[in-house]
């Protein structure tokens, strides 16, 4: 395998990566990867194979398991992609591989790679197709990009021998010495921080974050992996430490700050400075003990003379990291588009905090970052100052490697530029259903509706892009202007389902890509839930130059038009925000379900949508509706009781339908009552509820009450909060003003559902 050596020292020279594939059988493929390590000299504890097998002697990880390696560095690893391809497990294996290090891909005969079908592949086989209806369209991207791009080498492994396709080698120059970057002239932060600095961009993220020497302030810090981001936060964070600040960190895992630590350790050695840490290997604490003296080693009790306690360092998870432990002075939030938005709104109740955040991540980027928090943190009290890295650190700049990836993976989609679409308007746009052929003819077709789609989500993995042109019960429908692309929506077909299917489910079995169906079924058991087909939008965008417009609703207008005699509804499930329920309810969309857990990824409380189509659908709706009525009171004392109450007032007024008003005598003049204060809530909330349910469900007059009002009713009334906790959030001087206006409230209610002699007994006592 001189080849691989060749490779490697070109890798090298250049501070590059480079991608070797070798294609074949399994068994010839595996045992040529373990010659070409051994040609390239590169040692088994710098390698990690990922795959089925442990044929080479080194660390192994199943696909499944590939984030193990995020946030590190390898001068090697070995993807075995000859029983499946994960296309996460092949991001996370791009991002791992250091500069001069080398890529290694075992396929399959490139020629029939795309018409095989793995493992993956059966994942997106969701009943009711089978995984012959996959596509195969990613993998025959993907070998056309593996063919195409630079600095990679292609070797077809046979019985006959080793065919070199593709050298890989280009021959670039040795990597030029560059000039120091120059810290800056007013910086505040030793000077030892920015001698660690390895490019301008560090020095700039670094300078940035002196800012939170001051309570009141937010950096926010944005770069591709391998910008040397969580190293310029621990430099940050050791100078804040060094000023007796305590810095709390925190991160979705440890191992994603890990170089956070290694940083601030760094740097409190060089600048001579006694520390103690609370372990000897992975460090969650550093405390700076003084300065001046000797240096004291991670995990030693050493104290320097004459110095006393002083800054510290610190990881909390991130569901620790929100209660804001100790009351930190900073706190830094590494790989911050991987938590829920509702976490990072959490965390700005610090006095000075810090945000970093990928922009293409290899195993997949974080929207909710930047399309609903950023939002937020601008409506906060903090001064904010951004920062884009750019400069790779890892490796050379314009490395092939990592161009292929973002190619291959559309990591850096993007919807058209603004001036392409701006003049788009719901009469000017065109309805187009894109089928994946269609697509994947058409590169920048693709890049635009993908870029779009990313920009709808929370997170999108390299998986969606393999989803969006494998899977067989997905489809995509666009508006465009001058074939460019304004909206997009992502469809996926549900239901259908046999009853041998329907029982699975029921019982608990996992039936993949059935989301509502799934939902019914086995939270609110109803076997019959799957019986009728839909659509499900799993996404839904509109070029941000043209919202606002009303192309959103255009494209599920054309959208019902197109399914609604084929299909029983149109669905959709989502983090419910009250914008996005407002969205969905003025476009036909009704409540079933609200959940009774936070997402994972968005950190809201899902809603689940329905727009009927046929009676089949109706059915189903009005089924549902009744039962979400009859449940959603004991729902919002108990598990819901920490909703956002203008979450809970949306999806209440998107129901449709009358929730019934049955109280008895005793029951009205007790709510009655309230009012003047004859009688008081706590006798009985029962027929307090059903009033508030009453109102906000559908309304004899939306203007009864103010949104404050509704507000207090739901807090108080419908989650049973306290009165003190409730006086607090809602601004009111006194808990004494706050049961006067929900009386006031009660009483608006009362004259306008209660009968004729109701309003007399309310006369009595007010």
């Amino acid at each position: 395998m001189d080849h691989a050596r060749s490779l490697r020292a070109e890798a090298r020279r250049s501070n590059e990566r480079r991608m070797l594939v070798l294609a074949g059988d399994a068994t010839r493929t595996r045992d040529r990867a373990a010659a070409a390590l051994d040609a390239a000299e590169i040692p088994r504890e710098e390698t990690t194979l990922l795959g089925p097998e442990d044929f080479l002697d080194c660390e192994r990880h199943e696909q499944s398991r590939a984030s193990e390696l995020l946030g590190r560095t390898r001068s090697a690893v070995v993807l075995d992609c000859q029983d499946e391809l994960r296309p996460n497990a092949l991001g996370t294996a791009v991002g791992a591989v250091d500069g001069g290090g080398l890529l290694v891909l075992l396929t399959p005969p490139l020629e029939s790679w795309a018409e095989n079908r793995d493992a993956f592949d059966g994942s997106l086989a969701v009943p009711p197709f089978g995984v012959e209806d996959v596509t195969g369209h990613f993998r025959r991207r993907l070998v056309e990009t593996l063919r195409a791009h630079r600095g990679i080498a292609i070797m077809s492994v046979d019985e006959s021998g080793d065919t070199i396709e593709n050298s890989g080698l280009i021959g670039p120059p040795p990597r030029r010495p560059t000039a120091p970057p120059v810290p800056p002239e007013d910086a505040a932060f030793r000077p030892e921080a920015y001698d660690a600095c390895l490019t301008d961009d560090q020095v700039t993220a670094v300078h940035a974050f002196e800012t939170l020497r001051e309570a009141g302030n937010a950096v926010v810090v944005e770069a591709d992996r391998g910008r040397g981001k969580s190293s310029a936060a621990g430099l940050a964070g050791a100078n804040l430490a060094l000023d007796g600040r305590d810095v709390l960190v925190t991160a979705p895992q440890y191992r994603s700050a890990a170089e956070v630590f290694v940083r601030a350790a760094a740097l409190f050695e060089a600048c001579g400075v006694t520390f103690e840490g609370d372990r000897s290997e992975d460090p969650h604490e550093l405390r700076v003990v003084g300065s001046g003296g000797g240096v004291g080693r991670v995990g030693s009790n050493e104290d320097d003379e004459g110095g006393g306690d002083s800054g510290r360092i610190r990881f909390a998870k991130p569901a620790a990291a929100v209660e804001l432990p100790e009351d930190p002075d900073v706190v830094i939030v590494d790989e911050a588009a991987a938590l829920p938005v509702r976490r990072l709104e959490s965390l700005l109740s610090a006095p000075a905090v810090a945000f970093t955040t990928t922009v293409h991540g290899y195993e997949g980027a974080g929207r909710g970052f930047s399309v609903r928090f950023r939002d937020r943190l601008a409506e906060s009290d903090h001064e904010v100052t951004d920062v884009t890295m750019t400069t790779p650190i890892r490796y050379a700049d314009a490395d092939p490697v990592e161009v292929w990836a973002f190619r291959a993976l559309l990591l850096d989609a993007r919807p058209p530029v603004e001036p392409l679409v701006a003049d788009a308007t719901p009469e000017t746009v065109e309805y187009r259903r894109l089928t994946s052929a269609d697509v994947l003819a058409n590169e920048h077709l693709l890049r635009e509706v993908f870029g779009l789609l990313v920009l709808a989500h929370y997170r999108t993995e390299p998986a969606d892009l393999a989803r969006l042109l494998d899977a067989p019960n997905l489809s995509v429908r666009a508006l465009t202007q001058d074939s460019h692309v304004v909206a997009v929506a992502l469809l996926a077909r549900e239901g259908n389902l046999d009853a041998e299917t329907r029982a699975t489910m029921y019982e608990g079995g996992r039936v993949r890509g059935n989301m509502i169906p799934d939902v019914l079924t086995t939270q609110l058991r109803d076997e019959d839930a799957g019986v009728p087909v839909g659509q499900r939008v799993l996404r839904i965008a509109t070029h941000a130059a043209v919202r606002s417009r009303g192309l959103g609703s255009h494209l599920l207008d054309e959208v019902r038009a197109e399914f609604g005699d084929e299909t029983d509804w149109l669905g959709v499930g989502y983090g419910a925000t009250p914008e996005l329920v407002r969205f969905w309810r003025r476009n036909g969309f009704s409540t079933l379900h609200l959940s009774t857990s936070r997402n994972d990824t968005s950190g809201e409380y899902s809603a689940v949508m329905l727009d009927p189509c046929s009676e089949g659908g109706r059915a189903l709706a009005d089924r549902h509706t009744g039962w979400f009525l009859a449940r959603v009171v004991a729902v919002l004392s108990d598990a819901l009781s920490d909703g956002d109450p203008d979450v809970v007032r949306a999806t209440l007024r998107a129901v449709d339908g009358a929730s019934s008003l049955d109280l008895s005598p005793w029951e009205w003049r007790l709510v009655a009552g309230v009012p003047g204060g004859a009688a008081i809530l706590d006798t009985d909330p029962a027929p307090f509820r059903a009033l508030t349910i009453r109102h906000l469900v559908a309304p004899d007059d939306p203007d009864a009450l103010t949104d404050r009002e509704e507000r207090l009713l739901v807090r108080k009334v419908l989650q049973a909060r306290s009165w003190d906790s409730v006086t607090a959030e809602l601004g009111f001087v006194s808990r004494r003003q706050c049961m006067r206006a929900l009386g006031g409230s009660v009483e608006r209610l009362t004259r306008l559902y209660g009968e004729e002699w109701v309003q007399e007994e309310l006369d009595r006592h007010t």
